[in-house]
Formats: C-alpha cells, structure tokens, sequence
C-alpha cells in the first residue's frame, strides 16, 4: 500500500510504485475542498517532451467506481483523469501492461490525498 500527500501530488507530481499487469489496484483519493478536484495520471514523456516509444500506461480496466462519476473518466494509451468530488471517492484499475516504477506521475489538484491499496 502506497500513500501520497496533496504536497507531494500537487505540481509536477510524484512518480508511480510499479504496477503489475496481473494486479488490480484500489485507489482511494480525499477531497477536502468544497467542490470537484482532478486526479491524472500521466506516462512520462521521452527526452524530446512527447510520448513516442513510451509506454501505454494508461491503457486498462477501470472499474468499481465509488463516489468518482465513470462518466468523467477520461483515458488516452498515456494519460487518465477523473474528476473527484468534495469528498473524494475511489476506483479500481487493472493495466493492460506491467507499468514500471517512475514511468508514470501521479498528480492532482485541490488538496487531494491518495491511497493505493
């Protein structure tokens, strides 16, 4: 199980634990502002500032929504955000593919904290 702070998520963000292909993880975000944040995660670019011949990190199944509309997921094969409300709420995904330590940033607005369990 992986915490992050709102300090840590905020900005640039903090770099993904791995994540298995075979695995299903929970996460698990708090809102305390009033009102809607986003939580993205994002595959880090190549040297040149694009994502040729990056991995699809964002590629998956993306499930059990809990107080995250599905409807404001948004997904590419590299970047994935949802919209979380005063509050927060959680969801599950399971990668297509083995996505490695540091190869993704988690990021996030409004003072949300995350749990991935």
């Amino acid at each position: 199980m992986a915490s992050y702070t709102s300090e840590q998520l905020y900005g640039k963000g903090v770099e993904i634990e791995a994540i298995s292909k075979t695995a299903t993880k929970t996460f698990t975000l708090t809102n305390p502002a009033s009102g809607s944040s986003y939580f993205t995660i994002e595959t880090v670019k190549n040297y040149s500032g694009s994502y040729h011949g990056q991995s699809t990190n964002a590629l998956g199944s993306y499930s059990s929504f809990s107080s995250i509309s599905a409807d404001t997921l948004k997904t590419s094969s590299f970047i994935a955000s949802v919209v979380v409300p005063e509050g927060g709420g959680s969801f599950t995904f399971s990668p297509t593919d083995n996505i490695a330590v540091s190869s993704s940033m988690l990021r996030a607005t409004g003072g949300i904290t995350l749990v991935i369990s």
